[in-house]
């Protein structure tokens, strides 16, 4: 039945978004889903060029092997049969490459094979390589939730929470090119030196070291099977439907306003983009200026630009791995560069064709800051509402992917004779199209030297209104998956949905 008041009012459908419905309509909530693209999912939206299907965001998982955390959280909500998924190689998931030399250091699944891989490159690094995965596997065990737990108080996670990623791995092994690798595919959680946790590095490396997949047809995938079981308990989606406001009154939010002054009602409203943009729409003094202004102050991780690139048939041979590369020295600088010497960096994800001998497609990513494309910021393009951005915009675009392209053939010799085209994607495509502001890729920075101030509660002031999404806790499928379940436990005052996952 259609109605304009629900119990709870989701706003945005990211990963955090998707979960807090599904999980929610399973405890008997009416639930209402905003979203305003055409395509549900945020960063799980996968785009179609010349039949050819491309991700946006989720270009690998991990923790889905069977009782892992990401596996029950799917089995639980009742799609990890219904995923067409692929188990990347077992032996090499990632490798890292670098300028100036041809070895190619491989990142395994498994921690004896991760161990064993690295050994053939690094025979006697041994001892640092056990300290790292029981390090990894000590800090990952810090956080309940991130082990389907219940309990546990913030002084189980203080102690680790303090541990800097750069100043750790250099203390257990002096080889400045393990030093490297084992940071090689930072690009994963935009790391910076002196500032980027060993917890997020650690919860981000454990789960593909436990084990790393790829959604055959895209990670949209995900989206879709959650968006029907939240259909399937009689909750609601719509598309095409941009929250301008949330007003509250007497003291609670009452409802949001959407396009053409529509309201809808609800008794709890979580919001799945920026908490800044959030408060932005939120027009209340309960919600002091100290808190948005100490939000506001809060650095956004560094965006992307894209090259989506279709083969000629046939042409280039698939690799099921990733690459990730960077120039000599510069594994911690890649996202300080200058126009001289972009790009610093790359990430290369493969896609299948018909065949498993050559590559359909490829993506590549390269760091770009939004300051690249401010002199475009008042345009807006999407599916929904498109715009041109101009001929100077596709110069500037062109230019890029050619450079980026440069880059890679100097690995990759001959690819560019095999590229039949490609697409491009830039830190305003991420704006528009997530909603938050700057197209940053991980949302908000989170710094080891003040661990509680760049974590967001899922509460607000407001007793009904909370957040969702990769600015809580942690980014990717899975940091959303569980900041979706931070919400839903919040929300609800209780920890039972963990066991009932646990149990799945």
């Amino acid at each position: 039945m259609l109605t304009n008041h629900y119990d709870i009012v989701i706003i945005g459908s990211g990963m955090g978004g998707l979960v807090c419905g599904d999980v929610l309509s399973r405890e008997g909530y009416s639930v209402c889903i905003l979203e305003k693209n055409k395509q549900i999912g945020g960063c799980l939206q996968t785009y179609v060029r010349e039949k050819v299907i491309f991700d946006s965001g989720v270009h690998y998982l991990g923790g889905l092997g069977k009782g892992q955390n990401l596996y029950q959280v799917f089995q639980y909500l009742g799609i990890m049969d219904k995923l067409k998924l692929e188990r990347m190689e077992e032996d090499v998931f990632d490798k890292i490459i670098t300028e100036h030399d041809e070895k190619e250091y491989v990142f395994a699944q498994g921690y004896e094979n991760f161990i064993g891989k690295l050994l053939v490159d690094f025979p006697n690094e041994e001892k640092a390589l056990r300290l790292y995965c029981d390090k990894i596997k000590e800090v990952c065990n810090r956080f309940p939730l991130y082990n389907l737990r219940s309990g546990g108080g913030f002084a189980d996670k203080a102690e680790v929470m303090e541990i800097d990623t750069r100043a750790f791995i250099e203390s257990i092994t002096d080889d400045t090119k393990l030093q490297s690798v084992l940071v090689g595919n930072n690009m994963l959680y935009a790391g910076q030196p002196g500032k980027t946790p060993f917890y997020v590095h650690a919860m981000i490396l454990n789960s593909y070291i436990e084990s790393s997949w790829k959604c055959i047809n895209g990670g949209s995938q995900i989206g879709k099977w959650m968006a029907k079981n939240i259909h399937d308990r009689g909750g609601i989606i719509k598309r095409n439907c941009e929250v301008k406001k949330i007003e509250v009154e007497n003291g609670k939010v009452s409802h949001v306003t959407i396009d053409g002054d529509r309201k809808i009602y609800g008794k709890y409203f979580i919001s799945n983009i920026h908490p800044v943009k959030t408060l932005e729409m939120t027009d209340t003094d309960i919600i002091k200026n100290v808190y948005r202004n100490r939000l506001k102050s809060l650095e956004n991780s560094i965006s992307n630009f894209t090259v989506n690139i279709i083969f000629e048939h046939n042409a280039f041979k698939y690799f099921q791995h990733n690459y990730y590369y960077f120039k000599e020295g510069q594994v911690w600088s890649m996202a300080d560069y200058t126009d001289d010497n972009w790009p610093l960096g790359y990430v290369i994800f493969a896609g299948g064709g018909k065949t498993s001998k050559y590559a359909e497609s490829m993506t590549i990513l390269a760091y770009m800051k939004y300051d690249e494309v401010k002199q475009w910021d008042t345009t807006f393009n999407t599916v929904s509402e498109t715009e041109d951005r101009g001929p100077e915009y596709e110069a500037f675009k062109k230019d890029k992917a050619e450079k980026l392209i440069d880059c890679v053939e100097e690995k990759f010799p001959g690819i560019r004779d095999c590229i039949k085209s490609y697409y491009t994607a830039t830190p305003l495509s991420y704006r528009d199209y997530i909603g938050n502001g700057d197209g940053s890729m991980y949302g908000i920075v989170k710094d080891y030297r003040d661990p509680i101030k760049t974590l967001i509660s899922p509460r607000t002031k407001l007793p009904n209104l909370y957040f969702t999404g990769q600015n809580l806790n942690l980014h990717g499928v899975l940091g959303a998956a569980m900041s979706g379940l931070v919400t839903c436990i919040d929300l609800m005052g209780n920890e039972s949905i963990i066991e009932k996952i646990k149990n799945a």
